[in-house]
């Protein structure tokens, strides 16, 4: 169950076998079912989550019911409401499955204090925050002068799994492109 939580701690930081075994014995299993809501809006975030198998989707819906996918976690990847997650104010987002999934889950508490104890977790958090950063960098500042085929191209580039797991609807709002726009795309691909 902890393989691949091990292996994404061992890719990024030098731990030894006693300090792997004691951080995770802060993740506890967590079995969901398909589209399970985890954070809702304006709920505060005390957790985060390291997806083992299945995905994980963080989202919006504007006033007219419209949803926007910001970030989509597969396996061996983390995902929460972060800024609700660092300030402990509500979230302006939701957090959920797409698929049934199996997730690691840590509380709030427990991952700061590995983060304090452990300064290789530290460097690890570091490492998430970063990619993150990365990531939205990348997608905000590659979309704006993208167009729709473009916007395709990069994601089959960047991210060669998403669109056989992800629901045209969702890719769609991740793109920012209409799902018949994308159907159409992929149709021609």
């Amino acid at each position: 169950m902890y393989e691949l939580l091990k292996k994404y701690i061992s890719n990024r930081a030098q731990i030894n076998d006693e300090q792997m075994d004691f951080i995770c014995s802060f993740f506890k299993p967590m079995q969901t079912k398909r589209n399970e809501i985890l954070v809702r809006y304006e709920e505060i975030c005390q957790q985060y989550y390291f997806v083992n198998k299945g995905c994980i989707r963080i989202f919006t819906i504007n006033k007219e019911g419209i949803e926007t996918s910001r970030f989509f976690a597969f396996e061996g990847g983390f995902g929460t409401a972060l800024p609700s997650f660092i300030d402990q104010q509500p979230a302006y987002e939701y957090v959920q499955t797409i698929e049934k999934s199996e997730l690691l889950v840590i509380s709030r508490t427990d991952f700061y204090y590995l983060v304090s104890a452990i300064p290789e977790f530290g460097l690890i958090y570091r490492a998430i925050l970063e990619l993150g950063f990365i990531t939205a960098q990348k997608r905000i500042y590659g979309f704006q002068g993208f167009d729709a085929l473009e916007k395709v191209k990069w994601i089959i580039e960047n991210q060669p799994h998403f669109l056989l797991r992800v629901s045209n609807q969702m890719a769609a709002s991740y793109l920012g492109i209409s799902p018949s726009t994308l159907s159409r795309i992929k149709s021609k691909l």
